[in-house]
């Protein structure tokens, strides 16, 4: 039940710690996201691939949280709620996608958002600041973002990323 605190008010899990009510009180969590797109979880669900369309109303809702803590999970908290976070770093905090990416990768070292996050990610990073600091780059593990390329070796990367 590893939970990873990204800011001071922000934090990021899989889905078991997101139920799990001790963990919640101890950091006063008073809002979850939930992006795990499991139907028998009880709170607002998130589609699968298309994660744009909710980076500026998730990244807003998190910035409102004046009463407590927020909590974004996905089912592993390695690639959907990472991404929601990273939005949320880029419109709230002002970092650029590869900040933002370094900022949760040094809390979380296993998060592995896939090609078409990363590929979103991009284009809102476009839409907020008129340019990219990450691009998609061919290796022979695959398609894979130039950020991911320069911290790992393609091996690690090959397990998360594919060609698009």
């Amino acid at each position: 039940m590893a939970v990873s605190q990204v800011t001071p008010v922000l934090f990021l899990s899989g889905l078991d710690s997101a139920l799990n009510p001790s963990v919640l009180i101890s950091r006063n969590i008073t809002l979850i996201v939930n992006a795990s797109c499991l139907e028998d979880v009880s709170y607002p669900q998130l589609d699968g691939l298309q994660v744009l369309q909710y980076f500026d109303p998730v990244s807003e809702r998190i910035h409102q949280n004046q009463t407590g803590k927020t909590l974004v999970h996905c089912t592993a908290g390695r690639s959907r709620s990472p991404a929601l976070i990273m939005a949320y770093l880029m419109r709230f905090e002002g970092l650029s996608l590869r900040r933002a990416h370094e900022a949760v990768l040094e809390q979380r070292p296993f998060i592995r958002p896939n090609a078409g996050f990363w590929r979103q990610l991009m284009d809102y990073e476009r839409t907020l600041f008129n340019r990219t600091t990450v691009r998609m780059v061919t290796t022979p593990a695959g398609v894979l973002p130039e950020a991911l390329q320069d911290a790992e070796d393609l091996n690690a990367a090959a397990a998360y990323c594919v060609s698009v």
